[in-house]
């Protein structure tokens, strides 16, 4: 191999390499990114994903071994590096597209819990309760989709957090401005003591009915967009299928430059479809409350 071919060889490697990891930073993008405070911070979060939970980070580390394993032993069949590389990056990849609308649908199916637990928060303080009594008194009763962020601000109030605070934490973990509307009226109503909160919470609520409804009408109209992403992401795996079984079809790209073109074409492919499903996605809400001080959390 002459050092144009290794050269060659290497770029093409780099290119996919760097592949994997912006899909794998993709794939974990379901919340708003953070600046790393250090390369350890990045390797950190790339090995842990962007789940909260312990059983998220399982399952993404289970997929990055997973990833790993698919690429060795494409590796091994093919004697490609890079369908070694392409197969390690489907492995994330296709589970991220194909689960295209599915964060859409879910914040849809939070807020809508949010209006049922606004409902019950209004029946509730209606009985003449303190705005914390009334949201412990909700958690039996909470919607699941919620259940909990909402025990997480009762377990706050309940340990001495200032109710503002609590209230705050609570909007940012949900994340969606109609629960803006409703922790901003609890606001208001913990510095005037005002009569008519119940009325404040009941047109808050018939509001985020009506703003559930709209948000599934316009879903229904990216279901198109949608499905060309999961037919385009079907036939990739089609075509990578056949390629590891049939080896003669990928007998052209054997060479250094045709592991550089691979490659090339490789990264277009998946860049298309990155742009297909941004397409498909709405843009995030706007929100207008503030994020919660924690120096401030503790009267």
């Amino acid at each position: 191999m002459t050092d144009l071919e290794l050269i060659a060889l290497v770029s093409g490697a780099a290119c996919v390499a760097g592949l994997v990891l912006a899909v794998a930073a993709l794939a974990g993008s379901g919340t708003p990114a953070r600046p790393a405070a250090s390369s350890g911070n990045g390797l950190r979060r790339l090995w842990l994903g962007a789940g909260t939970s312990r059983r998220e980070q399982r399952s993404h580390q289970l997929l990055l071994g997973a990833a790993v394993v698919a690429g060795a032993l494409a590796f091994l069949l093919t004697g490609l590096p890079v369908v070694g590389l392409i197969v390690a990056v489907a492995v994330p990849g296709t589970p991220w597209l194909f689960s295209v609308g599915r964060a859409e649908e879910r914040a849809i199916a939070r807020i809508e819990a949010v209006g049922e637990w606004t409902r019950r928060l209004k029946d509730v303080s209606a009985t003449g309760q303190g705005l914390q009594q009334a949201i412990v008194g909700t958690i039996t009763s909470v919607p699941e989709e919620i259940e909990e962020e909402v025990r997480l601000l009762a377990a706050r109030l309940q340990a001495g957090w200032t109710a503002r605070t609590a209230l705050l934490a609570f909007a940012d973990e949900i994340g969606d401005p109609v629960c803006d509307q409703v922790v901003a009226a609890l606001i208001l109503h913990l510095t005037d003591r005002g009569e008519r909160l119940g009325d404040v919470l009941g047109s808050i609520a018939s509001a985020a009915a009506a703003e559930v409804a709209t948000r599934r009408e316009v879903e229904a109209k990216r279901t198109q967009p949608r499905f060309a992403v999961r037919f385009l992401t079907g036939m990739t795996l089609a075509v990578l299928a056949y390629g590891l079984v049939n080896t003669e079809y990928i007998r052209p790209y054997g060479t250094a430059f045709g592991q550089l073109v691979m490659a090339v074409l490789g990264v277009a492919f998946v860049g298309l479809l990155v742009w297909v499903r941004s397409m498909s996605q709405p843009p995030p809400p706007a929100r207008f409350l503030p994020a919660p001080d924690p120096e401030e959390a503790v009267a």
